[in-house]
């Protein structure tokens, strides 16, 4: 289930930013964050089985102050029928073995190569 988190992040500068969201999309579950809000202090992340606690602690870590302001299902909207309805079938058929070898199985040539003792070798490393 997508969850969709807002932390809010003291952030000053564009570096600022994109520290913030390298933190973050770093993180296990991540699948999109953007900066939001008025003053652009908030990060929205959207993911699946992250923790928020877990990102939460690690922007503060990194900016010295990280409030999690919410936590929720990730509200994609509703799904309209005429996509579902739009998608392609594809048909995967067998791969028939007999014809494609035509006319059989292959032939695998096995050679065992088989050092003879009595022939001397060039190698002379004992």
């Amino acid at each position: 289930m997508k969850q969709k988190v807002v932390i809010k992040v003291s952030m000053h500068c564009q570096k600022c930013y994109s520290k913030a969201l390298k933190n973050v999309v770093g993180a296990s579950g991540v699948e999109s964050a953007a900066i939001k809000g008025e003053d652009k202090s908030q990060i929205e992340i959207i993911g699946d089985g992250m923790d928020a606690v877990e990102l939460a602690t690690s922007l503060k870590k990194k900016f010295k102050y990280a409030e999690l302001v919410s936590v929720g299902p990730a509200g994609d909207g509703p799904k309209k029928e005429e996509e579902k309805e739009n998608k392609a079938t594809v048909e995967v058929k067998p791969v028939d073995y007999w014809s494609y070898y035509q006319g059989g199985m292959p032939y695998y040539d096995y050679r065992v190569v088989y050092a003879d003792p009595y022939y001397p070798s060039n190698c002379f490393i004992m």
